[in-house]
């Protein structure tokens, strides 16, 4: 009994805890009206979840005159148990009996067959903001479907963990669209699900238009971190397992391509390493943190990971040496262009070590993730940031002045109405 109270005490904590509301808390206080009566999917996975910790799954299958019919799963899959990158299969949800499709197997798009006898696909996926995080992409191509198939479309809306004006990158070109680079929008896009939804639809990015309908957050505001809202954080996929790691998978996801670096993958600190045997790291840490870059600080650190991430980066799991990132002002921060300074850094320390031709292996996914082949050619030239760094920002600014147009939420108020 007093176990069964303190979970009790736990989850009222939580909820008490929160000063934001997901859309699906949005959804269900306003009695599931925009769902009544309606056979309804539902593209989710463990993050989906109200501030009690209670899965979205459960809600929509126990919420009256809503019919869930389908479950939809994206990278590592509905219930979170497939590691990055693996393919998963279809299967039937042991918890409620309903099928599940998976949307990171066959097709990362779902069939006119799976769509079948669906009369709404709900979506509802807590991101990281960043464009190589393939759940926006699963999220583009539901709407696809259902604007092919004539399935309404529904987001329920979460915070984006950098909030809601960061915006870096350049966007990406032809011949470099993938799942890891989907739609034409810059690496760190500044927008909540339900507002990038709202972009890729009303710019006519995806492919047709959707009948979309966005549930809103209750007290969210373009300033607030993910830590602000109060809410819990369950972990979207095993190298997100705090928040905070929302701000360190950008900046160091695209050098982690590379397949020559430790960026801590592997070890208690993901994405948030720059290491390698060869490295001294007092050395590098003295040299990173003599660039003064704004918001952000590097000390040495020596480490032997617990695990590799691929064959191909570690046989023999040897000691690694370099710098720990720490993140002091996230808003001054320029995230992603942190890993390509600590590219010119070691490029001037150990100029003899040819970094990019060690592995021209993934020069195809290095280009895929950046969006362009034109960041990594005109970085190898000197190793310097300031030949790439007026390409990189180009188009920051007018995408950030673009998607304004669809935002659902301002700084002073948490709700922002729009046509």
């Amino acid at each position: 009994m007093r176990r069964l109270l303190s979970l009790s005490l736990l989850l009222a904590a939580l909820t008490m805890s929160a000063v934001v509301k997901p859309g699906v808390e949005v959804l269900r206080d306003g009695g599931f009206k925009e769902l009544q009566g309606k056979r309804v999917g539902l593209v989710t996975n463990p993050s989906g979840i109200d501030n009690s910790l209670k899965s979205t799954v459960d809600i929509l299958n126990e919420a009256p005159g809503v019919k869930l019919v389908a479950l939809f799963g994206p990278e590592h899959g509905v219930r979170g148990n497939a590691h990055a990158g693996d393919a998963v299969g279809d299967a039937v949800d042991p918890k409620t009996g309903i099928k599940m499709y998976s949307l990171f197997g066959k097709t990362h798009k779902p069939t006119a067959e799976m769509l079948k006898g669906i009369d709404v696909l709900v979506y509802d996926i807590q991101d990281v903001g960043c464009r190589s995080y393939t759940f926006y992409a699963t999220m583009g191509v539901c709407m696809e479907a259902c604007a092919e198939n004539g399935v309404e479309f529904m987001v329920l809306d979460r915070p984006n963990p950098l909030g809601g004006n960061k915006v870096e990158g350049n966007l990406v070109e032809d011949g470099y669209f993938s799942f890891v680079s989907k739609y034409a929008i810059p690496y760190l896009y500044g927008l909540t699900p339900g507002e990038l939804a709202r972009y890729l639809n009303g710019e006519g990015i995806i492919k047709g238009k959707a009948k979309l309908t966005v549930i809103p957050m209750e007290g969210w505001r373009r300033d607030m971190k993910f830590r602000d809202t109060g809410m819990p954080w369950v972990l979207p996929s095993p190298q997100i397992p705090t928040p905070e790691c929302a701000f360190f998978y950008p900046l160091s996801g695209i050098l982690g391509e590379l397949y020559i670096f430790n960026t801590g993958i592997g070890y208690t600190l993901p994405f948030q390493l720059f290491a390698a045997s060869w490295i001294d790291a007092d050395s590098l840490a003295m040299r990173m943190n003599a660039l003064n870059l704004p918001g952000l600080k590097f000390r040495p650190i020596n480490v032997k990971p617990f695990f590799a991430l691929s064959v191909a980066v570690d046989k023999s799991l040897q000691e690694v040496h370099g710098v720990q990132i720490y993140i002091t002002d996230p808003d001054k921060a320029n995230l992603t262009l942190t890993q390509f300074y600590f590219l010119q850094v070691v490029h001037e320390m150990y100029p003899e070590v040819k970094i990019f031709e060690q592995n021209a292996k993934r020069y195809a996914m290095f280009d895929k993730v950046c969006g362009t082949k034109e960041i990594r050619e005109r970085f190898i030239k000197r190793y310097k940031v300031e030949d790439i760094k007026d390409y990189f920002n180009k188009d920051a600014e007018k995408f950030k002045m673009r998607s304004a147009r669809y935002y659902l939420y301002n700084a002073g108020s948490s709700f922002m109405p729009l046509p």
